[in-house]
């Protein structure tokens, strides 16, 4: 990491054997992972800031991974395999867009590692007026996001919108929000915005004041998302044609809660609308959200890393075939 912090140091002291790389070029990269017998490597960082993928195109171990952190194909035909599952990445669907071979998991792809310092879920009152909340990164709500959302707030009588991301700590920003939504009618005392809070706990508790998440499209939200769920909140989710506009849809079919899973907008919006009107049904949901998180594969990370091993395992034992098949032609 460019900047270590806390989890670098976790993570350290999980390891028995860590080297520090950020002194070495791509090229000297490569040399020490060939050195060190890497059998295989896997890429975190895809095309974000920071990535390494000039190292992969090298080859330096025999078998290449994409995994977790680019929602897309790396593009590399030195990468062999990406990890996913059927729900973010459909059959036959997404295959075509990919370069690596994408190895579906039989469960989530990921899970979700539950905060100690998270507060209890706290009840909402039934006959307050309902607050619709998300608190993605500010880029994935675009004007047809804000579009849709308007239609909900149009729909639910005094529905209130809570946004919190980190760029509206700028007043700038905070207007130019606003605007959108005064563009569709939406007068800008019904739009809360909350900038960054350092305290994980205190991101957290907010969504005490939250009745139903809406969840980002064509580029849902992930941890987000794992966050609501586990707070007790309820997550409305429009699943895209592409890794990015599915994660949500994972997430949810994880935990049981298909029925948060919608396809089209008029969907999306007629979900939370019903939602806004089921008392019942969003009482029920912050008792038992959080039990289902934990009891469900999104919170057994255990059980993620037993599949991801044997999905390296089957990669392996794949190269050393080919490769014993091309020793004996």
């Amino acid at each position: 990491m460019a900047r270590p912090d806390a989890t670098t140091e976790r993570l350290r002291g999980l390891s028995d054997g860590w080297v520090d790389v950020r002194g070495l070029d791509d090229t000297a990269l490569a040399a020490r992972i060939r050195d060190d017998g890497i059998d295989i490597l896997v890429d975190l960082g895809g095309h974000t800031g920071g990535n390494r993928l000039l190292v992969f195109a090298r080859e330096p171990a025999p078998v290449q991974v994409s995994y977790l952190g680019y929602p897309a194909t790396t593009g590399l035909e030195a990468i062999g395999y990406r990890l996913t599952d059927a729900r973010a990445d459909p059959p036959g669907v997404a295959d075509d867009f990919h370069g690596e071979a994408l190895i579906r998991l039989n469960r989530c792809f990921l899970c979700y590692g539950t905060p100690d310092d998270a507060p209890e879920v706290a009840p909402r009152p039934a006959d307050g007026p309902i607050t619709f909340g998300s608190f993605n990164h500010l880029p994935k709500v675009t004007p047809e996001v804000v579009a849709t959302w308007c239609r909900i707030l149009d729909r639910v009588a005094g529905a209130r919108l809570i946004l919190k991301a980190k760029g509206l700590a700028s007043a700038v920003t905070r207007d130019r929000v606003r605007a959108l939504f005064a563009d569709h009618g939406i007068a800008p005392e019904r739009v809360e915005t909350i900038a960054w809070l350092p305290a994980p706990g205190d991101h957290l508790a907010l969504y005490g004041r939250v009745d139903i998440a809406l969840d980002s499209f064509p580029y849902n939200g992930t941890t987000t998302t794992c966050e609501a769920l586990w707070m007790g909140v309820p997550v409305v989710t429009l699943a895209g044609d592409r890794h990015a506009g599915r994660v949500g849809a994972s997430l949810l079919a994880t935990v049981g809660r298909d029925d948060l899973i919608t396809a089209t907008r008029d969907d999306y919006v007629a979900r939370a609308v019903a939602l806004a009107a089921d008392a019942d049904g969003r009482a029920a949901a912050r008792r038992d959200l959080r039990e289902r998180v934990r009891r469900s594969p999104l919170g057994d990370a255990a059980g993620l890393a037993t599949e991801i091993e044997a999905a390296y395992r089957a990669m392996w034992r794949r190269w050393c075939n080919a490769t014993a098949v091309a020793a004996t032609a």
